[in-house]
């Protein structure tokens, strides 16, 4: 069995960005429909309570997961392209 060329390792770890992106999307609408507009992570300071909703956890969330997919996808090319064997 021969190994996975470099395209089609990368286009798998597009499709973990794009279900990484969709279920943060999920999750945010999903909390913002299910959940209290006051719910969320609160953040309390000398003078105020800020309150983090939990709909931008969703999508910060997913954001981060995307960006740190992207960046193995473009450090995996990289190595490929100086004839290094990627790691498993």
């Amino acid at each position: 069995m021969t190994p996975p060329t470099v395209f089609a390792q990368t286009l798998r770890l597009a499709i973990r960005i794009a279900i990484v992106w969709a279920g943060g999307f999920v999750f945010a609408v999903v909390a913002r429909a299910l959940l209290p507009d006051d719910s969320g992570i609160p953040f309390v300071g000398k003078q105020t309570t800020r309150v983090f909703p939990y709909s931008r956890v969703g999508f910060w969330t997913c954001l981060l997961a995307a960006v740190t997919v992207t960046g193995m996808v473009v450090i995996r090319t990289m190595l490929a392209d100086l004839g290094l064997r990627p790691p498993r």
